[in-house]
């Protein structure tokens, strides 16, 4: 084969290669983000960023006490790319998404839609963990409650095998210990306003 053929042909492979590479990183985004992120989240709604913490918090807890398990939250097809005829068929998606991870991430993968749930290992069914997921209801299409339904599907799942998990007191919390900061700022400040209105009055007043 001639220099000229030879160069073309090159070309055409790592063309070839790149478009398969380019198609890969769009086709599935969970497949994408979950390869290295604990959790994917939708893209098209806004999301409670405290129980998006909480979430977070409550798997690496999940990791400390040697409970692996990743979760993937889907609100709409647009969440899976090309994927999208697997919407609302959380389990068949549980076992496809793990599957594409398999190369890198083999341990338990937890998936939450509007209408339900799925679960797989390595991209194979769990059949204990379908049982827990079965008396679960259904999150509704709403990602700040998909979010707050993966927390309780992951204490539920872990629970089954022995590990009592908890959300760290942490996660999420400091919007309310800025409250109860704020309004206790308040109340010294009326406290101490109110006694210096006090003082003066009594200054003022004349002497019996």
């Amino acid at each position: 084969m001639c220099l000229g053929k030879r160069a073309v042909l090159l070309a055409a492979v790592a063309g070839a290669l790149l478009s398969a590479s380019v198609a890969r990183a769009n086709g599935d985004p969970a497949s994408d983000y979950l390869l290295t992120q604990n959790v994917f989240l939708p893209f098209t709604q806004t999301i409670d960023q405290n129980e998006v913490k909480r979430l977070d918090a409550l798997l690496k807890e999940a990791n400390r006490q040697h409970y692996r398990i990743r979760v993937a939250i889907i609100l709409s097809p647009s969440d899976l790319g090309t994927a999208f005829s697997l919407f609302n068929k959380p389990q068949k998606y549980s076992e496809f998404l793990g599957l594409e991870l398999s190369f890198v991430y083999r341990d338990r993968l937890l998936v939450v839609m509007p209408k339900g749930y799925g679960s797989s290992v390595n991209g194979d069914p769990d059949p204990k963990a379908a049982q827990v997921l079965k008396n679960l209801p259904p999150p509704g299409r709403n990602a700040t409650k998909e979010v707050e339904a993966a927390i309780v599907a992951v204490q539920r799942l872990a629970g089954a095998e022995g590990h009592q998990l908890k959300v760290p007191q942490t996660a999420g919390g400091s919007t309310s210990r800025d409250r109860i900061t704020i309004a206790a700022a308040a109340v010294a400040g009326a406290a101490l306003v109110a006694a210096f209105v006090l003082y003066r009055r009594q200054k003022r007043s004349p002497q019996a």
